[in-house]
């Protein structure tokens, strides 16, 4: 009988088949974290459940499938979360403080978010060009709210642009360390990394003197 490739293979779908990719996702996400991205394959994650690897084929054709399901399922989320905090209202500064919590929450508190930081570059070239338009306007929302607050007053006159990166950049590196059985939940650290981000914009922050 011939096998068919991995590469090949669709993946299943349905309510039973998404709750055995969570179970695969929470397995990768701490071999990923143990041995690193390149030095897991599938069959260790196959291992760590006690299953073979070709049954992870079936729900993952490859390692870089599983990668873009966890980006595309927490850019989905995130976006969702934008489109929520943008339809409530409110000021620039309270929306992006609403932003920065829900960025935190999403990343460290679920499989999907905790793996979104690995380098898109490991997602399938076929998928890549979606993920990264997703990320684009992602990132342009947090950019528009830091517009909104220099034009509304309540933040000083930084390059937009500059800032959405400098924020991102300062809440994707949470899965690095956050913890989860650690002193704060997740929603806890998002909302002090809210306080501190956003204060840090704020018109009344005192920008720090450049020496020389």
């Amino acid at each position: 009988m011939v096998q068919t490739a991995p590469s090949m293979r669709l993946e299943a779908s349905g309510p039973n088949a998404d709750e055995r990719r969570r179970e695969i996702l929470a397995a990768a996400s701490g071999l990923f974290r143990a041995k690193g991205l390149h030095a897991t394959g599938m069959r260790d994650i196959a291992a760590a459940l006690g299953r073979t690897a070709g049954n992870l084929y079936y729900y993952f054709p490859s390692k870089q499938h599983l990668l873009a399901y966890c980006q595309e399922a927490t850019l989905d989320e995130l976006l969702r979360r934008a489109a929520d905090i943008e339809r409530s209202g409110g000021t620039a500064d309270d929306r992006l403080r609403r932003l920065i919590a829900a960025h935190v929450e999403v990343l460290n508190e679920s499989t999907p978010g905790s793996l979104a930081h690995l380098e898109i570059d490991e997602v399938p070239p076929a998928r890549r060009g979606a993920l990264l338009a997703r990320r684009k306007r992602y990132e342009r929302i947090f950019r528009k709210r830091i517009e909104e607050g220099v034009a509304e007053g309540v933040f000083r006159p930084v390059d937009p642009a500059l800032a959405a990166l400098a924020l991102l950049g300062a809440l994707n590196w949470t899965v690095k360390w956050f913890e989860a059985e650690g002193r704060k939940s997740a929603a806890e650290v998002g909302r002090e990394f809210a306080a501190l981000l956003v204060d840090g914009l704020a018109l009344g922050a005192r920008p720090r003197k450049e020496k020389g």
